[in-house]
């Protein structure tokens, strides 16, 4: 403390001696530096930061890549494909339909047929070489006639040099491929299978320089920003290269901001680096989106051509080629379906910038230039998104959500199904006319044919667009089936009559069908014919065959009303209805698809199989499901679904589907028609021993149709049915053990003499036979 003093004092006196104060020693931590030494240590440390962090962010960069590139560059999809494509001698089938499926079947189409999976088209024939199967590289002609109605149909299939075949199967369709992302339609080549016309097309109009930048090509962005700043074009130039493109597409999210961008130019360099070229561009060639094909995603180059042309790859034209090429800036601005005008003009710009590359000759891009704007649906596409729907819920129940790569063999039959879709459109331009009120809307259309034999699903519709609306009719609209269910009344009065002797009942029983009021639940209900009209005692053949109400109520009852509801669980596995009255009329609801299965059960002789969609499961992981899981089950006796299947033949001759026979359908069938109070449902459901076919028709708000089951379901029911049996024999129905046919009389129910006008050949369980003679005639 005495020091400090000290010291102090003693600069004071300093001070005052001289006058002023006494020069200090500056500490050498408080001399401030130079400002270029500032700088530098700035600049450094900056430098270092820059450095760790581009040395960190190429890591996870390069980590990105690595991790992209250790699993296959497109994920294995699920990959659905419908049942084999078979073809058989007196087949209905146009030849140009057949090289349509063909296309399908990835087979290409040539001048002459050499190499297995090419194939001709001849004046009256078809050659091809079998791609697959036990009979890989065979040659097969198929020949075709044309009969008197001017349809063509297989007349024979020829196996050179002599021999012949009574089918041959061509393979299964590929229907879609599932992504988790999306939908789509899909098909990978090699580079080398690419045709060096579409190659050059899509570098010409895409990225000319692929072949000479590192990923990003500097020279485009100066280009596209100077454009951009002092061009007036509606919309704005890109300098994406085709890696970047690939890049954003395929490894990152969708968004468009500069932090992104930096992320897709960093990734694109890196990319170059770790992959050649060649296989670059062929990712790109096999992943480039080409727009959409009704519900599906169109990817790569192979199946843009089927998409835009309806052709293979290799038989794209140089015009076509460059067509597609000019897809890809903007799909759907550009394509050639919607706006042919722009698909020209970009057409023609892709061929201007082919010749300034020396890709082509100006000759042959004025040629190209000259080819007409046609774009083609391809003839055997098949799209059935409903259906897929339907097989992507299956799929998730089996397989608990996972099914990455999965190979899904389905039910469905590419073939009926396109015959589906035709019969649900015509059927709407058909009642155009009589439904339309002003601006009353458009009624929907479910339709599924069933094998039932099976179980299996070959055909399914659940809407009039998938585009406008994805909700699925056919499996998830519950709707009042009406008269439809009216058979399982029916056959509830036959199964008890099969076990209870003391209860009589056939198809030859006489109903008192006059108004009558029934009491349930001590409340009076007065349930009325359509058109008020009543047949007084009539035949249960008849009073089915004719959709008579009361008649069916009385049997119901007959019957017992729980037995009518737990029949019809049974037989459609849904839900159990109330047992009430009115049950006999369809006032309950159910799906189309339910009611395939019932009437699937009838055509099966009273057996019961589990509706399905999906065959076989198959996948790289060991996966391999076959389906269905469900055992069939005895639903009803063989004799009792024959006799009603017997009854609704009848509907066809004298009943409510008399207009099918009027239509050109002239083959055994059995069927129902239905319809809802004010009449807003409108149904048929029918089978042949081949297929069971159901349609409905209505409007999704419940809103009145104004059509009855005749008008609006029976006319779509008999174009598909008459299209899917086409070149195909008309066959019988079974007939069981137990059942004998005795001739009766059709108005009193009772042994025919010879003087019955129309006697007719009725079925009975063996001992029901009626044991008096008619005294009508």
């Amino acid at each position: 403390m005495t020091d400090n003093v000290g010291v102090a004092v003693s600069r004071r006196n300093s001070t005052r001696q001289t006058g002023r104060p006494s020069p200090r020693r500056r500490s050498p931590r408080l001399r401030a530096r130079p400002r270029w030494t500032r700088a530098v240590v700035g600049l450094t440390t900056l430098s270092l930061v820059l450095v760790i962090a581009g040395i960190w962010m190429s890591r996870s960069l390069s980590a990105e890549i690595d991790a992209r590139l250790a699993v296959e560059w497109t994920p294995a999809p699920t990959q659905l494909f419908a049942t084999e494509f078979d073809i058989s001698p007196g087949l209905a089938l146009d030849r140009r339909d057949f090289a349509g499926w063909l296309d399908e079947l990835a087979y290409t189409e040539r001048d002459r047929a050499r190499g297995a999976g090419e194939f001709a088209v001849e004046p009256d024939a078809v050659t091809l070489v079998e791609r697959q199967g036990p009979h890989h590289g065979r040659t097969v002609r198929v020949r075709f006639t044309r009969d008197a109605a001017g349809r063509d149909q297989v007349s024979a299939i020829a196996i050179p040099p002599d021999g012949k075949a009574s089918r041959i199967s061509l393979g299964t369709p590929l229907l879609s491929v599932r992504s988790a992302a999306e939908r789509r339609k899909h098909r990978i080549v090699p580079l080398a299978a690419i045709p060096g016309r579409v190659v050059q097309a899509v570098l010409a109009a895409e990225d000319h320089r692929f072949f000479d930048h590192p990923g990003i090509d500097p020279v485009r962005i100066v280009a596209a920003v100077v454009t951009n700043l002092t061009g007036d074009l509606p919309y704005l130039v890109g300098a994406s290269t085709l890696t970047q493109q690939l890049v954003k597409n395929t490894m990152l999210t969708p968004g468009q901001t500069v932090t992104r961008k930096l992320h897709e130019q960093a990734l694109s360099l890196l990319l170059e680096r770790r992959l050649p070229k060649s296989r670059i561009l062929e990712l790109y060639l096999n992943e480039v989106y080409l727009g959409q094909h009704g519900s599906f995603a169109i990817h790569g180059v192979a199946q843009g051509a089927r998409a835009l042309f309806g052709k293979d790859l290799h038989n794209l034209s140089l015009g076509e080629a460059a067509t597609m090429a000019g897809t890809i800036q903007a799909p759907q601005r550009n394509t050639p379906a919607r706006h042919p005008a722009r698909a020209r003009t970009r057409r023609n710009a892709v061929l201007q910038a082919m010749v300034e590359l020396d890709f082509i000759t100006p000759d042959a891009a004025m040629s190209a230039a000259r080819e007409p704007v046609e774009p083609v649906a391809a003839l055997g596409d098949v799209e059935a998104p409903y259906f897929a729907d339907l097989v992507g819920g299956q799929l998730e129940s089996m397989l608990n959500g996972q099914a990455p790569g999965v190979r899904v063999e389905t039910t469905l039959d590419v073939r009926l199904q396109r015959l589906a879709e035709i019969a649900v459109q015509r059927g709407l331009r058909d009642m155009a006319g009589p439904s339309a009120a002003g601006t009353a809307p458009v009624p929907q259309i479910a339709l599924v044919a069933v094998d039932p034999r099976s179980g299996a699903i070959r055909a399914l519709v659940g809407g009039n667009s998938y585009h406008g609306s994805q909700f699925n009719r056919a499996a998830r609209a519950r709707r009042q089936p009406g008269s439809v269910i009216k058979p399982f009344v029916y056959l509830a009065a036959l199964e008890r009559a099969r076990h209870d002797p003391d209860f009589a009942f056939t198809p030859s029983s006489l109903i008192d069908d006059e108004p009558t009021t029934f009491m349930h639940d001590g409340r009076p209900w007065h349930p009325t014919n359509f058109g008020q009209t009543y047949d007084g005692a009539v035949t249960a053949r008849l009073a089915l065959a004719r959709s008579r109400n009361v008649a069916a109520v009385k049997v119901a009852e007959r019957a017992g009303l729980a037995a009518v509801a737990e029949l019809w669980a049974q037989a459609s596995g849904g839900t159990t209805p109330p047992p009430y009255p009115s049950l006999a009329l369809g006032t309950f609801e159910a799906t189309p698809l339910e009611v395939a299965a019932a009437y699937t059960m009838l055509a099966n002789g009273g057996e019961w199989l589990p509706l399905h969609a999906v065959a076989r499961v198959s996948g790289r992981d060991g996966i391999n499901v076959t389906l269905p899981p469900d055992p069939p089950r005895q639903v009803a006796g063989a004799d009792s679904a024959f006799l009603v299947t017997q009854m609704l033949r009848s509907t066809f001759e004298v009943g409510t589907a008399t207009a099918a026979r009027q239509r050109g359908f002239d083959l055994v069938a059995a069927g129902k028609t239905g319809t809802t109070d004010d009449l807003r449902d409108a149904w048929f459901a029918g089978f042949t021993p081949m297929l069971v076919t159901v349609v409905w028709v209505g409007h999704d708000d419940n809103r009145p149709l104004g059509l009855t089951g005749a008008q609006a379901a029976l006319p779509i029911w008999t174009d598909f049915m008459r299209r899917a049996h086409e070149g195909r024999q008309s066959a019988d129905f079974n007939q069981p053990p137990g059942v004998t046919r005795v001739e009766v009389d059709p108005v009193s129910g009772l042994l025919a003499t010879a003087r019955c006008p129309a006697p007719l050949l009725e079925a009975f369980r063996d001992g029901t036979m009626p044991g008096e003679w008619c005294p009508l005639h």
